[in-house]
């Protein structure tokens, strides 16, 4: 190996993670759905061939030859960066980085045998160098995970939906897994927005970057915490008709909306799991042969329905209400989408007035 190719020490003093396994920073849902593909013997090898259907090569030959790949001459500070973030979370084959021409905000990773990152021209004017650190260590996390092999897996099968669009149930069934694929993908961003914090080591930086998706170059005129009163109250919604719309918003979508993001990594890093990880105590990779397909989905399960019980969401409520067997269901629905009956209590007077029952 060239030292050009070799992780280098950060250029500022930050924590480093020998031998970090991806699982450390994986969302459950992502994680789950990872280990599970990964105890599949050959899966891997027939994803790459039928990846190969795009060739590899062509794509990194097209950006050699349409962008700028950076070196200790060309862009040096991301150069440097993608190095660092290599050091940090201990990657020994830095993937090649390159700056495309495009006012579009974007970065991505792309490949499987040879990853490489793509900044475009418009997101590294609009992030500052701390923010693009924890892009970079974004699309690092996205390397190291694998993501690039089975996002593969959700441009085949949209093109196969879109190809027997004519077939009823097949493209129904094509279409049910293209969901599910969906809401792991969003599930893989939010891994890595915790890998760029690994490797950035900068809470605001990684949350900056995140708002100025959503906001623009003007940072003068945003702020953090508001951003975040934001993303509760996006959460909270109002009624049951914004928690439907929100799903509907979503389901499309392969990206998390910016407050979500925002406010999902800032929780993470007030957790227990982070603070372990900068301790030390984070999973080898040594372990993950052995990481279990089932104490996986059981984590996914814990985190989805821990998710429904914490939410402020309407729709989450409703959700718990079914759950929990409420009487008042039938009342908020119909209280939410076609109004009150005149003189009949509200859903919400009728469980107050439950809650006054049971307490005496």
């Amino acid at each position: 190996m060239t030292a050009t190719n070799q992780a280098k020490t950060p250029s500022r003093r930050r924590q480093r993670f020998p031998e970090i396994s991806t699982r450390a920073w994986e969302h459950p849902a992502d994680r789950s759905g990872l280990v599970a593909l990964r105890k599949l013997t050959g899966f891997d090898d027939v994803l790459k061939k039928l990846a190969g259907l795009v060739s590899e090569r062509s794509v990194r030959l097209m950006f050699l030859a349409t962008a700028v790949k950076t070196s200790e001459r060309q862009f040096p500070e991301l150069y440097d960066m993608v190095r660092d973030a290599a050091y940090v979370l201990d990657l020994e084959k830095v993937p090649e980085l390159y700056v495309s021409q495009d006012p579009t905000v974007n970065a991505m990773c792309i490949g499987i045998d040879t990853p490489i990152i793509v900044l475009t021209s418009g997101l590294v004017e609009l992030l500052d160098e701390e923010e693009l650190r924890a892009v970079v260590g974004h699309e690092v996390g996205h390397a190291m995970s694998g993501h690039a092999l089975y996002r593969t897996m959700l441009l085949i099968l949209t093109n196969i939906a879109t190809r027997i669009a004519w077939i009823p149930l097949g493209n129904l069934a094509i279409m049910a897994l293209v969901t599910a694929l969906k809401e792991w993908f969003r599930k893989a961003e939010l891994s890595c927005d915790r890998a760029g914090l690994l490797a950035g080591q900068d809470l605001q930086a990684s949350m900056r970057g995140l708002m100025k998706l959503a906001g623009g170059h003007n940072l003068g005129e945003m702020n953090v915490d508001a951003f975040l009163e934001q993303a509760a109250e996006y959460e909270k919604a109002g009624d049951l008709r914004d928690g439907v719309l929100k799903v509907l918003q979503l389901l499309p979508q392969t990206h998390p909306f910016a407050v979500v993001r925002v406010a999902q990594l800032k929780k993470w890093s007030e957790s227990d799991d982070y603070r372990s990880i900068l301790a030390g105590a984070y999973p080898r990779r040594a372990g993950d042969p052995d990481a279990s397909v089932t104490e996986e989905w059981k984590a996914a399960a814990e985190h989805y329905s821990t998710s429904v019980k914490e939410s402020k969401d309407p729709l989450m409520g409703l959700l718990r209400d079914v759950a929990g067997g409420v009487g008042t269901v039938g009342g908020k629905l119909r209280d939410t989408f076609v109004g009150p009956r005149a003189g009949a209590p509200t859903a919400s007077s009728s469980a107050s007035a439950s809650a006054e029952d049971a307490a005496s």
